[in-house]
C-alpha cells in the first residue's frame, strides 16, 4: 500500500507541479502579455525569446530549470527517504515517474486548458536531476544537430532519440540495477516530444520549416518550442 501511495503522490504532485507553465507566468508578470496571444502561440522557450527578447527567456528557462529539477528532488526525498521505498532495487526510477508527470503537466497543464509547451527543455532538466551523464550527452546531441542544421526542432527530435539509447549504455556500463527498466521510462519520454513534433516533422518533409534565428516569421506560424 504504501508503495502505491508514494507513486500517486509523486505522479499528482510532479503533474501540478508541471502545470505551472513558466513561460505564460513570466510574461504576465513582466510583460503584463499573454505569451499564447502572439508569435506562433505556443507557451514555450523559443516563442518567449522571439516575440519578448532574452531577459523574460532567461527567466523562463530558470524557472523551467527549477521546476523540472524540483519535482525529481523532492519525490526522491519523500519516497526513498521519509517513506523508505524504492523500485525495483532502482532510486532512478521515482525519479522517472516524477519527470514523466511533471512533463505530461507542462505539456497539458491543467491550469491553461491543457495547452502548453512541447517538452523538450522540462524533459532535459528532469533528466539532469535524475541522471546528469545522460543529460550531458543529450544536450551535447541537440547542440551539435542544432548547430549543424539550425533547425531546433531537429535538435530536439535527435536529442530525443538518443536519451534512451544514451540511458542503456551510460548505466550499463555503471552497473546501475534495472538499467532497461529506466531505458524503458526513457522511451516514453522520447515517443512524446516526438509526437509533439509531428507539425515540424511535417513541415520539415515540406521544406517549410523555419531555422533557428530567422526573422521571416508572422504572428499565426507554428513553430518548434523548446518548452
Amino acid at each position: 500500500m504504501k508503495e502505491v501511495l508514494c507513486i500517486v503522490f509523486s505522479i499528482i504532485f510532479s503533474y501540478l507541479l508541471g502545470s505551472i507553465n513558466s513561460a505564460i507566468t513570466v510574461c504576465r508578470i513582466w510583460k503584463h502579455k499573454d505569451i499564447r496571444d502572439y508569435g506562433s502561440n505556443n507557451a514555450g522557450l523559443t516563442n518567449v525569446l522571439r516575440v519578448f527578447g532574452k531577459g523574460p527567456a532567461l527567466a523562463t528557462l530558470l524557472c523551467d530549470l527549477a521546476k523540472g529539477v524540483l519535482a525529481v528532488v523532492i519525490c526522491r526525498i519523500v519516497v526513498t527517504h521519509v517513506f523508505d521505498v524504492v523500485y525495483f532495487d532502482n532510486k532512478l526510477f521515482i525519479g522517472y515517474i516524477a519527470g514523466l508527470a511533471v512533463m505530461i503537466g507542462h505539456i497539458f497543464p491543467i491550469f491553461y486548458g491543457f495547452h502548453g509547451g512541447k517538452g523538450v527543455l522540462i524533459t532535459a532538466t528532469t533528466l539532469l536531476a535524475i541522471d546528469p551523464l545522460t543529460c550531458l550527452l543529450s544536450v551535447s546531441v541537440f547542440a551539435l544537430v542544432l548547430f549543424l542544421t539550425k533547425y531546433v526542432s531537429v535538435g530536439s527530435i535527435c536529442a530525443a532519440i538518443a536519451y534512451p539509447i544514451f540511458t542503456v549504455i551510460t548505466q550499463s556500463l555503471r552497473d546501475i540495477d534495472a538499467c532497461w527498466i529506466n531505458a524503458g521510462m526513457a522511451c516514453i519520454f522520447s515517443v512524446m516530444i516526438v509526437f509533439m513534433h509531428r507539425s515540424n516533422i511535417k513541415r520539415l518533409l515540406n521544406g517549410t520549416e523555419n531555422k533557428f534565428g530567422s526573422k521571416n516569421k508572422t504572428n499565426t506560424e507554428e513553430e518548434t518550442e523548446n518548452g
